[in-house]
């Protein structure tokens, strides 16, 4: 019983599985915002090469 109670009162792994998950979502907002970016730079380039070509 007493080592049920210690499992329940450890956080650690919490924690961890918390910034894990923290470190998830700012890969996931990160692969996002450089979709984006990477979709108007190719509509760029694709406008310059037009225009000079």
């Amino acid at each position: 019983m007493n080592a049920i109670r210690k499992l329940i009162k450890n956080d650690k792994g919490a924690t961890a599985i918390e910034y894990g998950l923290i470190a998830a979502l700012i890969a996931v907002a990160a692969i996002a915002a450089m979709q984006g970016v990477g979709g108007s730079l190719n509509k760029t380039f694709s406008n310059v090469s037009t225009t000079l070509g």
